[in-house]
């Protein structure tokens, strides 16, 4: 694919959630890089796309080049199969409902790249829905009406089938988004950029700090009053909280090493729980990013 100029790294570049160091996009290959952790992570799980963490069970999910990672325990498990370069990854209300976008794996019949594929199996199997051979979704993210993504262009779609592009002009990095909400924020060079319709509109946030990546928090029930809480973090690894879904931004600490990926998970007086991955593995925060130390793997 074209490169595109966002936050520039020396690997691969990150998803939905998640993405570069320092400001610019990188092409993809498919060619594993940097292994996520050396041990004891398998070298051949590449650069981490994504992270996401089940806030009922806290299952920790990795999307990775190599495909999608159960990172819960102290060996990292590959979820099916079938190998696809998870460039956007993003889950769903259902918790079995993930949809994702990338290239195809060797020996795997997706078109290259796949455009936007979904599992109805929590990433056990991948089924193509659209824009396959056409996009490659490295900004990926579930709102309230559906899903918002970018492959050079912004779109939105209702159903996964059917696209309507944004007239956002700008490139985001990531894209942060939930189920329950029809706010979505976006890093950009330029600033954060906000959404209230599910990402069909958009305006830049005053004020807000320029952050790399960001996340809502997600909840412990699949119903009840919409995610306001959100984390962001800068090039440099500074963490900013929101209680407001990315109004105002208040400084709470500061994560080592070079971040690939972020997720939270809510928690009360504005302290999410935080996880990271990095180059050396999984990084967690329980005070809202205060402080941070390694979880396995």
């Amino acid at each position: 694919m074209t490169p595109k100029a966002l936050f520039s790294h020396t690997h691969l570049p990150l998803i939905s959630a998640a993405l570069l160091v320092p400001f610019a996009l990188t092409g993809c290959t498919t060619t594993a890089t940097t292994a996520v952790s050396p041990d004891p992570a398998p070298a051949s799980t590449g650069h981490v796309h994504g992270i996401f963490v089940d806030p009922v069970s806290t299952q920790i999910l990795l999307a990775t080049h190599d495909g999608l990672y159960d990172a819960t325990g102290p060996t990292m498990t590959k979820i099916g199969t079938q190998t696809v370069d998870l460039m956007g990854f993003t889950t769903t209300a259902d918790p079995l409902v993930f949809y994702a976008s990338g290239h195809p794996g060797p020996g795997s019949t997706l078109p290259d790249p796949v455009g936007l594929i979904r599992s109805v199996d929590a990433g056990k199997t991948w089924e193509p829905l659209s824009r396959g051979g056409q996009s490659d979704f490295h900004a990926l993210s579930s709102t309230e009406h559906g899903l918002v993504a970018f492959d050079g262009k912004l779109w939105t779609s209702a159903d996964g089938l059917t696209w309507t592009t944004s007239t956002a002009s700008f490139a985001p990095a990531v894209l942060a988004g939930n189920p329950a909400t029809p706010i979505v924020l976006a890093t950009t060079q330029e600033g954060l950029q906000r959404s209230i319709d599910s990402g069909r509109t958009w305006s830049a946030v005053p004020g807000a700090p320029l952050m790399q990546f960001v996340s809502f928090a997600t909840g412990t029930a699949t119903t009840g009053p919409a995610p306001t809480q959100v984390v962001g973090i800068t090039p440099g690894g500074n963490v900013h909280i929101s209680n407001d879904a990315g109004l105002t931004w208040t400084s709470t600490g500061k994560v080592a090493g070079q971040v690939q990926a972020v997720t939270a998970v809510a928690g009360t007086a504005g302290t999410p729980r935080i996880w990271v991955t990095a180059a050396d593995g999984i990084q967690r925060s329980s005070d809202g990013g205060a402080t941070f130390a390694p979880t396995t793997p």
